[in-house]
């Protein structure tokens, strides 16, 4: 729990430093660099471990998976320019809802009546967020949501990948991969960062590689329900320091939708890890999910 706290956290000062990346360079640099720097983060870990930890089975997967997260990524990092980070960060809960609808339409994994609710009411969570007939849906918000399907179709993919490849070897090709991917546009828009420029880039991929390491770690120890309510700890999170560094204070509806977002996705993910444990063989009977 504390390694998922301090995620929390990290995950939060990403997007503070993606906020004062972006005031110096263009977004779509903010993008390359973090996946650049974290090339450049991982790799003497990598000569540690082996380079057998990053073989590619299914090099196809690879490249699927970082053009749909690389599209995510874009849509998360520009929304985080356009949008209150609180509001980006309630949005964000949305992306365990997709991946349950996800896993329906190409894993054929079966929900019922429960999970279905679930699902609704954390679609009603967002709507009390955007306020669509009383208040313009802003292009931020929208694109706080793309980027929450894109990550979802991602984990699916990556759900995939885990029945033939390291989790080393995710890791290590999603940011090579995407580092030239995000070039490409990048010199589109290129300028050199200033130093203080440099200095938020670098806590960017900082920042997001820690996260992302203590992330998977805690969930390698216990199981991810016990972690689940931890994850609402980016809100308040966001709402601080959003609140000290830029001036942001959210509306009562961002923490109002936000908390049933999350509710319903920390139902979706106990009712998940409840099927997976009813087929395990050593339970001795099945048992009925709903």
């Amino acid at each position: 729990m504390l390694m998922m706290f301090v995620a929390m956290f990290m995950f939060t000062g990403m997007g503070i430093f993606i906020k004062l990346a972006a005031q110096h360079v263009h977004v779509m640099e903010v993008v390359f660099f973090r996946n650049f720097l974290a090339v450049l983060i991982i790799g003497p870990f990598l000569l540690r471990t082996g380079i057998s930890q990053i073989k590619m089975n299914r090099p196809g997967l690879f490249l699927g998976r970082a053009v749909i997260n690389f599209i995510g990524m874009f849509c998360g990092f520009t929304s985080v320019t356009l949008i209150p980070l609180a509001e980006n960060t309630a949005l964000s809960f949305t992306c365990p809802i997709f991946v349950t609808i996800g896993a329906v339409i190409f894993l054929g994994e079966v929900i019922r009546l429960r999970r279905i609710l679930a699902i609704l009411i954390g679609f009603a969570g967002a709507l009390v967020i955007l306020q669509p007939g009383f208040s313009e849906v802003s292009v931020g918000a929208l694109l706080a949501l793309a980027s929450s399907l894109s990550i979802a179709m991602a984990v699916l993919l990556v759900k995939k990948m885990t029945e033939t490849e390291t989790s080393m070897s995710i890791v290590f090709w999603m940011v090579v991969m995407q580092a030239p991917i995000s070039l490409v546009p990048a010199l589109l828009v290129w300028q050199w960062p200033s130093p203080l420029g440099w200095l938020y880039l670098w806590g960017v991929a900082i920042s997001g590689t820690i996260a992302h390491v203590l992330f998977t770690r805690a969930c390698s120890l216990v199981e991810i329900t016990s972690l689940q309510p931890m994850e609402f700890a980016k809100l308040p999170f966001a709402v601080i320091f959003a609140w000290i560094i830029f001036d942001e204070w959210p509306g009562v509806w961002i923490w109002v939708g936000g908390a049933i977002i999350f509710t319903a996705t920390a139902y979706i993910t106990r009712r998940e890890a409840i099927a997976k444990q009813s087929i395990q063989p050593n339970l001795g009977q099945k048992e009925t999910v709903l």
